[in-house]
């Protein structure tokens, strides 16, 4: 059967892609960011996954106000990179899984999840600044990629406990597909920032470290994170956070299993606007 042996979770700041697409990784500002992720990318090739399950927020490319599901997942065989205002990011088009992304659909919603099926759509810097960071500039992403929207942008939006709950409904779910895959699933956005209002701007270090232990050490209790204490501590984006708690939530141990290894965990302020965190976590 296919199992989930790692989650990885990271910021996907915009302005980090662009620093990769235009060649300033090395410049003074942004050089210690990058320095973080050089594990990861020896992790990445050291571990590399059949599929990758990513949890993202699409930010008004392929939803619009017109239309925003709560939860997506993307069906589809291929998705390229979404035009932004900018022009697309010059990085491979994502290569989907649909037979495992439909099982997925099938199973999560027979747990009473509802989720948005997605056959078509273009992906944005949510999805493409983690690819990046992890698996630097390829000709093509190393494994296929399976897209999993969650609405952040638009109130109402999931709890924390929801967005748990429904991890653990995936790795259920992944568990009783009946191919041997090596899966690993990725929560991105985060962490503390604003950007608008009197509070743009604000970053919120000891927040950030704090709610970073408890998502390794104590899952539940950052699940039990109240929708208010992020847009109070740590801005009204960082509400993003919540995306992570669905990695967390589809690793072992919350199964009942042993706990997970920390393989890596990196934090940085700022980038842009942003704080950057970034965890590895392997299933024993």
């Amino acid at each position: 059967m296919a199992r989930i042996t790692a989650s990885v979770y990271t910021s996907h700041v915009p302005a980090i892609g662009a620093a990769i697409d235009l060649g300033k990784t090395q410049e003074d500002y942004w050089k210690p960011l990058f320095a973080g992720y050089d594990f990861s990318k020896q992790w990445m090739k050291d571990n590399k996954p059949d599929v990758i399950f990513l949890v993202y927020n699409d930010h008004a490319t392929a939803f619009s106000l017109d239309l925003i599901p709560t939860f997506a997942i993307g069906t589809a065989a291929e998705y390229q990179p979404a035009d932004e205002g900018w022009g697309p990011r010059p990085v491979p088009k994502v290569i989907g899984h649909p037979e495992l992304a439909s099982h997925i659909a099938q199973s999560v919603i027979q747990q009473d999840f509802d989720l948005t099926i997605v056959n078509k759509m273009e992906v944005d810097h949510g999805l493409t600044v983690p690819l990046s960071l992890m698996c630097g500039q390829p000709e093509a992403w190393p494994c296929p990629v399976i897209p999993f929207a969650v609405n952040v942008v638009q109130y109402p939006v999931p709890s924390g406990q929801r967005c748990y709950n429904l991890g653990k409904a995936i790795r259920k779910a992944v568990e009783s597909f009946d191919q041997d895959l090596n899966v690993q699933i990725w929560g991105t956005g985060g962490m503390s920032h604003q950007l608008q209002g009197a509070r743009a701007g604000l970053i919120n270090r000891d927040w950030d470290n704090a709610w970073l232990d408890q998502l390794i050490n104590d899952p539940e209790a950052a699940a039990a994170t109240p929708h208010i204490d992020y847009v109070r501590e740590a801005g009204s984006e960082g509400i993003e956070l919540v995306m992570w708690l669905i990695a967390r939530g589809a690793m072992a141990d919350v199964a009942g299993g042993p706990a997970p290894k920390l393989a890596h965990r990196f934090y940085h302020v700022p980038a842009s606007n942003t704080a950057v965190g970034h965890v590895i976590l392997e299933n024993s």
